[in-house]
């Protein structure tokens, strides 16, 4: 199977204790490294979603251009996350699963609609084409884009906001500082699969994605990592003025994991995530 042409369902390992994406300028990069990735790979991109913790892919390929392009992601996104932050590249440690998913048995179709659930089942938006980081609101969507086309774009200000020197095509459009989906998706071969937009949401609808939130009365974060996280310097500076967790006594730090549990609904998970803390000693605290 991984010699042959094949569709894959890709997706890294959720981290417990960091994340990814920090603001929505590291998800514009993000955005635009994806669209990178599609220009110089060999494979066609059906779906794709940027979480706090993790990414999916829904990729046409070989196994082998499948793999390159998620490992060229993490690379470029490591990198980036090393030059803004000074992180080390935690990425490369970070898994990832690709696997086939069969033809015929309407797995690609469930496959996509779990990408592009994964925003709604988090509690972020209420609808997956509400969702701006991924492509949730590009099938079957009519509607013409505005932007600017690369090619009306110099040299240096492509690189500026790509951080790359590499050509892509140039009737691609960027908006708000990234490459809109709909230029590089492969958005027909998409749409043919699932053939008609109801047949597309009653698979959004009954995807294991839907049937946990239907499942699940509580316990879900009400806020996204990125809120949260950049809310932690003003609620230090507010306890103990101090601009971040560095230097908090234990008990100080216990406060304000129990403020941050208290203000924002979130559960130990999201708080190992935006603390950088282990679950271990996230949980330990909170105890």
């Amino acid at each position: 199977m991984k010699q042959e042409i094949s569709f894959w369902l890709v997706t890294t390992e959720h981290l417990e204790d960091r994340i990814w994406f920090r603001d929505e300028d590291d998800f514009k990069i993000g955005m635009n490294y994806v669209a990178v990735q599609v220009a110089i790979g060999q494979v066609l991109l059906l779906a794709f979603i940027l979480m706090s913790n993790h990414v999916h892919f829904v990729l046409h390929g070989y196994y082998k251009d499948a793999l390159a392009f998620v490992n060229g992601f993490k690379m470029r996104f490591a990198k980036y996350l090393r030059n803004k932050y000074g992180a080390k590249e935690f990425l490369r440690d970070n898994g990832v699963d690709i696997r086939a998913l069969p033809s015929g048995e309407e797995a690609v179709e469930r496959a996509i609609a779990y990408v592009h659930m994964n925003s709604v089942a988090a509690n972020i938006c209420a609808n997956a084409s509400q969702y701006p980081w991924g492509s949730g609101d590009v099938l079957f969507n009519r509607t013409i884009q505005n932007g600017t086309r690369v090619d009306k774009m110099s040299n240096r200000e492509r690189e500026r906001i790509l951080h790359c020197s590499l050509d892509i095509p140039s009737h691609w459009i960027l908006e708000n500082g990234y490459i809109l989906p709909s230029s590089y998706l492969s958005v027909k071969k998409a749409e043919s699969i699932f053939r008609t937009p109801k047949r597309m949401n009653f698979f959004l609808s009954s995807s294991s994605k839907a049937r946990k939130i239907k499942s699940v009365e509580d316990g879900i974060p009400s806020f996204r990592d990125q809120i949260i996280a950049a809310a932690i310097p003003d609620l230090c500076m507010t306890l103990y003025g101090r601009s971040s967790l560095t230097g908090l006594s234990t008990e100080e730090m216990v406060e304000v994991l129990r403020q941050i549990r208290y203000r924002f609904s979130s559960n130990v998970n999201q708080i190992a995530r935006v603390t950088g803390l282990s679950y271990a000693e996230a949980a330990k605290l909170l105890d």
